[in-house]
């Protein structure tokens, strides 16, 4: 139910507002209770202090594990823990000691998967992850552009390993993709805590929880993105002998207009651009109608490596699809601009 109220002045600098009677009733409230009040971007939000459940401390985490523990999930357990704020990970052995192969995936995950985290305890029964990067160190902005970068450089090198035949630039891809997941554990974990803390929001740079989520469904979009550009790396390195130079010339074409589309998409979502990304995704549509035909026809050209073929070109498809879900993006954050009031 919505009721307006007017502001009121007492004294000479103090501004009140009557609550609701029926409100008070409901809540169980009486003189001298307290309120707690709480700013949600323009909106005021108030609550009986009694209703307000006790904060979780998320300065630490603490993971236990046994000898028989499955390496994959002690690595999903760090992951997630990470991901959800906690500036400290304990890792505490149940049964002795934490093993050598443990210890040393760990170090590996740390080294190459999470920014900011370091390893300042290392004993035989325990291990304690710190994160020392602070959000204003390290913002949302710079850090998406940058994976936008490798994630546009991974691309471009996967055609190239391809074209060539060159195996050890398409191992190099596959190793740099360590540096998007990085990235995008980062850019998660600010906005996971940024939609609980609105001064945590405005210090990286965002506004509102609706942008929060634009960020996080645009990061798994390039993080799709970059995967794609991998598998077709790991296609490279089976290939035995290289691919006809005139199918190498149509994946070259549908090549550019991935990474064309892809880059357009990002400086629609940069600039917000309604109409950069509206364009983006009426190009898209027009030329994919078209050249689903042109891709099987280059599959059935070269019958003998006929499996590698669809699955290169499935995977430039699948990142001009991912490149149309960014432009998508773009409308959502920018339909104010076309909207007439």
């Amino acid at each position: 139910m919505e009721e307006i109220r007017k502001i009121q002045l007492t004294g000479r600098s103090s501004f009140i507002i009557s609550l609701p009677k029926k409100w008070i009733k409901d809540m169980g409230l009486k003189v001298g209770d307290q309120l707690v009040i709480t700013q949600e971007g323009s909106s005021l939000i108030i609550t009986p202090k009694d209703l307000i459940k006790p904060k979780v401390n998320l300065s630490e985490a603490i993971i236990k594990i046994s000898k028989d523990y499955p390496l994959e999930k002690i690595i999903r357990a760090i992951i997630s823990v990470y991901l959800n704020g906690y500036d400290t990970i304990r890792i505490m052995a149940i049964d002795g000691q934490i093993t050598p192969s443990y210890k040393n995936t760990i170090r590996e995950l740390t080294k190459r998967k999470l920014i900011g985290v370091e390893i300042i305890s290392d004993m035989p029964n325990e291990m304690i992850l710190k994160v020392l990067v602070d959000s204003t160190e390290l913002s949302i902005s710079s850090t998406l552009r940058r994976m936008c970068l490798i994630t546009s450089s991974l691309h471009e090198n996967a055609i190239k390993a391809l074209i060539n035949l060159d195996k050890e630039l398409a191992n190099n891809v596959i190793e740099l993709d360590d540096e998007v997941d990085r990235l995008s554990f980062y850019i998660i974990r600010q906005l996971k805590v940024a939609v609980q803390n609105s001064k945590v929001m405005q210090e990286i740079g965002l506004s509102n929880p609706r942008e929060c989520l634009a960020y996080r469904v645009l990061v798994k979009f390039i993080e799709r993105i970059a995967d794609h550009s991998v598998r077709i790396a790991e296609i490279t390195t089976t290939l035995n002998p290289k691919l006809d130079e005139s199918i190498l010339d149509e994946i070259m074409k549908v090549s550019s207009f991935s990474k064309s589309v892809f880059e357009t998409s990002l400086e629609a979502f940069f600039k917000r651009d309604y109409q950069l990304a509206e364009e983006n995704i009426q190009k898209i549509r027009e030329t994919m109608t078209k050249g689903m035909k042109i891709i099987r026809d280059i599959i059935k050209i070269n019958k003998k490596q006929s499996v590698e073929l669809a699955l290169i070109l499935e995977n430039l498809r699948r990142i001009i699809d991912y490149s149309s879900d960014i432009a998508e993006i773009v409308l959502n954050l920018s339909i104010e601009q076309i909207i007439q009031t």
